[in-house]
């Protein structure tokens, strides 16, 4: 039986027709990254509905590695209001698509991808520093 990701692709290469070329793919990819920032941004600049508080977070000297992810955060105030999440999730779907198209293009399944990157962080944990 076939997992979400693998129909996925499959669905994915059944719909990519003008731009099969790997060049095509990748500057769509960088345009859907692009249309994605700019959605997140516009919750912030047009709607409103979000706010950044990008201000130096102090980190005491004591503290250790594994603190860290208690004195960091997002540097975002509010919460998605319902147009925004629905924007944003249609342009990450529009870039997912494009990710998908690149790996068919280049033979990786996504489903290997996902797996792969959940045993490196799992084996990392804390210590990945992504």
């Amino acid at each position: 039986m076939e997992n979400l990701t693998d129909r996925y692709q499959i669905l994915v290469e059944s719909l990519l027709i003008r731009h099969q070329s790997v060049l095509d793919i990748l500057t769509k990819g960088q345009e859907a990254s692009a249309r994605v920032n700019r959605a997140v941004v516009k919750t912030v600049t047009d709607c409103g509905c979000l706010s950044i508080d990008a201000r130096k977070k102090p980190i005491p000297e004591e503290a250790s590695f594994s603190d860290l992810k208690s004195l960091l955060d997002s540097q975002l105030d509010g919460e998605l209001c319902e147009s925004c999440k629905d924007i944003i999730e249609t342009e990450l779907g529009k870039q997912l698509f494009y990710i998908a198209a690149l790996a068919n293009t280049l033979g990786i399944s996504l489903d290997d991808v996902i797996q792969k990157e959940e045993t490196r962080l799992s084996t990392l944990t804390i210590f990945n520093l992504t």
